[in-house]
């Protein structure tokens, strides 16, 4: 498989040249094959989020590369930055991020918009993400008409209607219940293994994490474990990403 992402050496530091400078990640290098299916997970201020905003392009780093598809991303100018990333990059957040405003159909449609696609061709392709995703029915509700199932099912059409390369997802299922959290995993699932798409997601949830083919641990602002799925069941994966929770819990307690 081809990397499609890689980090060098990323570091990245807040309140520079203060006294109460910080580093959060401390030279991480890493790679994301294509096809690949990460979790990212970590206890609370261990790098996580700093980490996930400087791959996916929110932020940048003090030091280091990120490349996505072989290009540093800091070789670009912002507006050639904006391009690729609306069209390499899809974002799906734990609060869904949708427009209260905008129906879920300009929602969906709004990246097609923004990249000048042509009105004639942004309807069909709005209509057809929506039926893949089951929610053709709703697509002139507003999003505070929706369940919270049916918001995230808009919020991962919208981010897959550019046909990105990657797929970023923060706690996408922090505020699902039980039973809408399994149908988003089963369609991101689907997506990985029938389309290829990366995805790289962090999560809190040891189940959550047991859908993905590979866990990144990240603690004190450096990759401390990483699992691989690999020949096992997805009831032993969750066992090893349980315990490995378990036993970083227990060294906090220490």
């Amino acid at each position: 498989m081809a990397t499609i992402l890689e980090t060098r050496n990323l570091t990245k530091s807040y309140n520079l040249e203060q006294e109460n400078e910080f580093e959060a990640l401390h030279g991480i290098s890493f790679k994301a094959e294509a096809g690949e299916f990460i979790c990212v997970m970590g206890p609370s201020g261990s790098g996580k989020t700093t980490f996930i905003n400087n791959i996916s392009t929110v932020d940048f780093p003090t030091k280091g590369q990120v490349l996505i598809d072989g290009i540093n991303i800091r070789s670009m100018t912002s507006n050639e930055l904006g391009r690729f990333r609306s069209q390499n990059l899809g974002f799906v957040f734990q609060e869904f991020n949708l427009l209260d405003t905008h129906t879920l159909y300009e929602n969906i449609a709004m990246p097609l918009a923004l990249a000048r696609v042509k009105k004639s061709e942004i309807r069909p392709r709005v209509e057809a993400m929506a039926r893949q995703m089951d929610i053709e029915g709703i697509l002139r509700k507003y999003p505070r008409e929706c369940s919270g199932g049916q918001r995230q099912r808009g919020a991962i059409c919208r981010a897959l209607i550019m046909n990105p390369k990657i797929i970023i997802a923060d706690e996408p299922t922090g505020n699902l219940d039980r039973r809408n959290s399994n149908e988003f995993l089963a369609l991101i699932d689907r997506l990985n293994r029938d389309k290829g798409v990366t995805i790289i997601m962090v999560t809190h949830d040891p189940l959550v994490a047991s859908y993905s083919s590979r866990l990144v641990y990240i603690k004190d602002g450096v990759i401390e474990q990483t699992i691989l799925r690999e020949n096992m069941t997805q009831e032993q994966y969750f066992e090893k990403i349980t315990e490995l929770n378990a036993s970083e819990s227990r060294g906090y307690l220490e």
